[in-house]
């Protein structure tokens, strides 16, 4: 894999503070590939193209949220960079060059589902290769472009130093844990609902069960929580995944989904039917019921599948690739598309002809 990287020294500087403060997964995926074995520096040799546009890297002054207003216009600008200084993007029509869209509705580039849906993919994205952290198992206008689907960023390193204090196999005294918003009067945006009122109903039903850890407020120390829980629910917020699937997950607690639909990443690798809970949006008011019996039945089966050190480095994205890591899990999904790569379609080409 090449990447196309033209870096002026102001970029440089912005990168590293980016790295510093907000070391999502456009930076981490980058970083991988750049010292990875799996990188050609000779672009004839390239099956795939990464295209690093960090379009992440800009963050609203409102709310210290990525602001993605300007996403389209930076990927197009790169487009017509790497198109006017390479022969790569003309030759294959961009269907071998690789892209990230690591936000609520993937390529669609919009938190809102109905804005996201009515702009669609960009029409020059359409013929590349997504990875994205969007996936619905349903027909849905922002996942119609080739696509990988990956799991949010998380630091190993903040995983690993938590873990050294409360190990996966460790007590857990917080039966069933959240923390995140929850609106008490849900507004409606556009049509819309937060979380299409699921953390509201979860907040009116259970916050006086005391066996239900439930906050509202920020906490730098989180993770501390989820290592000390059974069960960590993963409601919905305007899009179905979050962080917390792989927090959960990494930190020995068992992910209770709640998002209708949702695709999640690396199934062949990550047997999600067998360490996590699925439970339909329309039976959140049942949860407590629902639990209670996943913790007289199999609950222990879970943890032990849930608990197997492959699982959790299936998730996380090292450095450095290592075998069975999630860079190393997208780099086996892009493998499976060789057909869309220039190089490997010609080669295939003349293997048939001289045969």
């Amino acid at each position: 894999m090449e990447s196309h990287k033209k870096t002026s020294s102001k970029n440089k500087g912005y990168y590293v503070k980016m790295k510093l403060m907000h070391n999502k997964y456009e930076v981490a995926i980058h970083e991988a590939l750049s010292t990875s074995n799996y990188r050609t520096f000779d672009p004839y040799d390239a099956d795939f193209f990464f295209v690093p546009v960090y379009v992440s890297c800009n963050f609203s002054t409102v709310n210290g949220f990525p602001a993605i207003g300007h996403a389209r216009s930076l990927i197009s600008s790169a487009v017509h960079l790497i198109s006017s200084d390479f022969p790569f993007w003309n030759r294959s029509r961009g269907s071998d060059h690789v892209f990230v869209a690591s936000h609520d509705f993937g390529s669609c580039f919009h938190t809102l589902e109905d804005v996201a849906i009515k702009d669609g993919v960009p029409e020059i994205m359409k013929k590349s290769i997504v990875l994205q952290t969007f996936g619905v198992t349903y027909d849905h206008p922002c996942q119609k472009v080739e696509h990988v689907v990956i799991p949010p960023f998380v630091s190993p390193g903040s995983i690993y130093n938590t873990l050294k204090n409360f190990p996966v196999n460790g007590r857990r005294d917080i039966w069933v844990f959240f923390r995140g918003k929850m609106e008490v009067h849900p507004k409606n945006v556009s049509g819309r609902f937060y979380s299409k009122k699921v953390r509201t109903v979860i907040w009116q039903k259970l916050n006086g069960d005391r066996r239900f850890y439930l906050q509202r407020r920020r906490f730098a120390g989180y993770q501390s929580e989820i290592a000390r829980s059974v069960f960590c629910l993963c409601p919905l917020g305007w899009a179905p995944w979050s962080p917390r699937l792989v927090e959960s997950v990494a930190l020995g607690c068992v992910p209770v989904i709640i998002a209708d639909g949702i695709r999640l990443p690396f199934p062949s690798s990550v047997k999600w039917s067998e360490i996590s809970v699925t439970v339909a949006e329309r039976d959140v008011g049942r949860l407590a019921e629902i639990l209670e019996n996943v913790a007289a039945s199999n609950l222990s089966v879970i943890q032990r599948k849930l608990w197997d050190p492959w699982t959790r480095k299936a998730l996380l994205f090292s450095s450095r690739v290592q075998e069975g890591d999630a860079t190393w899990q997208v780099l086996h999904s892009l493998s499976e598309k060789l057909g869309r790569s220039y190089r490997s379609s010609r080669v295939s080409r003349q293997l048939n002809f001289d045969t």
